[in-house]
Parts: structure tokens; sequence; C-alpha cells
């Protein structure tokens, strides 16, 4: 059995030949980032090389349901703290006068932490 093309739309075809947006129409992409799946066959690849510089193409064993999609894009709940941020009050800015890289009126609400 066949696979599938997995196409999404990358780039705009904004300011191209009309032509480019009947092969965008034909294959059924319409916004960016918009995912259609067709059959590997040779009138999709010959489609698929007329707009090249526009879409991403995978080879996929099955189409995904519009819900896949969807759950492929959600990010996971919550959140994630890399590197917690410095809380040292003003020791950065003591440090800096130290070095001699700022002066005591100096100094713009900007720096303080």
């Amino acid at each position: 059995m066949p696979g599938w093309f997995r196409i999404t739309l990358h780039r705009s075809a904004i300011g191209l030949p009309e032509r480019t947006h009947g092969v965008l129409k034909a294959l059924g992409l319409r916004r960016r980032m918009q995912t259609v799946f067709h059959p590997v066959e040779p009138q999709f690849a010959g489609m698929i090389m007329k707009v090249k510089e526009l879409v991403r193409v995978e080879e996929v064993d099955r189409p995904k349901t519009n819900w896949e999609l969807k759950q492929e894009r959600t990010p996971e709940p919550g959140f994630y703290v890399e590197k917690p941020a410095p809380r040292d009050g003003g020791r950065v800015l003591q440090q800096l006068r130290q070095l001699g890289n700022v002066k005591a009126g100096e100094v713009d609400e900007e720096v303080r932490l």
C-alpha cells in the first residue's frame, strides 16, 4: 500500500503568479501552516514540485485526523523553569561599583534588579 504525502504550506504565495495560486488551491492549501494529506501518486508529486519552495513535505504511513494535528501543536500543560532569575538585591550594582564600571550618581532604574 502506498504511503501519504503530508504537505504543509510554509511560505505565503502573495506576489507569485496565478498559476502558483492555482496549484496551491488544487492541493487544498489556503493558509500558512495548514497541513493536508494526499496519497503518494505522480500527479501530487508533480504539483508538489511546482511549489516546492513554499511547502514542506513528509512521507507518512497514514493521514492524521484534525484532532491529532491539533494535539501535535498543543504544548504540554504547565511550564518549565530552566534557570531561576538572580535575586541578589543590589549586590550586582555593588560589584559594578567596585569594578569602577558604574559611579554612584550614574545609576538608572533599568540597572537595578
